[in-house]
């Protein structure tokens, strides 16, 4: 199944900015939260040099695409479910 890794900081402020945007999408996007604090191995597999970043994993576990920075519901929306490249 496709879904995004949600790359996000505690002391971020642009993450606190998209918090309540990724949250209000929970029930359209399949998304994982991942603290860069926490699980750096994983931030530092996927190339995370800025939060947020969302990463979209297709269900072959290979990435698709990236979006840096704080972003409308509706480039989040795009990004899932019309992404191709």
């Amino acid at each position: 199944m496709k879904h995004i890794l949600y790359f996000s900081a505690t002391w971020c402020g642009p993450c606190k900015a998209l918090a309540p945007i990724m949250e209000s999408l929970k029930s359209q996007v399949n998304y994982k939260k991942v603290d860069i604090d926490q699980e750096f191995e994983l931030a530092a597999k996927h190339s995370v040099r800025s939060v947020p970043t969302l990463v979209l994993i297709d269900e072959t576990g290979e990435v698709q695409g990236r979006l840096v920075g704080t972003q409308s519901s509706q480039n989040i929306l795009d990004f899932y479910n019309n992404y191709n490249g």
